[in-house]
């Protein structure tokens, strides 16, 4: 999946433009740079679509501890959309990274997220699709 195609599928599930959908994306994936610890950052900048590999390094090792309204409300702040766009921006994203990457790095990448997150984070492993025989 390239940047482009990432970031269609955000705007699809979100209903936003290219334009914003882009801006939520880049803001979701450096606020989770934040918030998980650098290593696991720098783990999920090597699986995303290179262009977007540089929003989601961390500018520290140690993770910062918030919550999810603080996690909405730095994404609102930087892709300059309100709460709720902001909202359904990072589920949006997160369910992006969830089909994008494999099961193992999703469930790495969002295992730091406390529980209350759970209203925007599917922690569920995706479906598999199997080639028909």
């Amino acid at each position: 999946m390239d940047q482009d195609q990432f970031v269609g599928a955000v705007a699809r599930r979100c209903g936003a433009s290219a334009e914003q959908a882009a801006a939520v994306t880049r803001a979701t994936l450096t606020t989770l740079a934040e918030r998980i610890d650098g290593g696991e950052a720098r783990d999920l900048a090597d699986r995303l679509p290179e262009a977007l590999r540089a929003y989601a390094f961390g500018p520290a090792e140690a993770a910062e501890a918030f919550g999810l309204d603080e996690f909405v409300a730095r994404v609102g702040g930087r892709a300059d959309v309100d709460v709720d766009a902001a909202r359904d921006g990072v589920t949006a994203v997160f369910d992006v990274l969830r089909d994008a990457l494999d099961p193992a790095a999703y469930a790495q990448a969002v295992a730091q997220l406390p529980a209350g997150y759970d209203g925007l984070v599917d922690r569920s492993a995706p479906v598999v699709r199997r080639a028909a025989r």
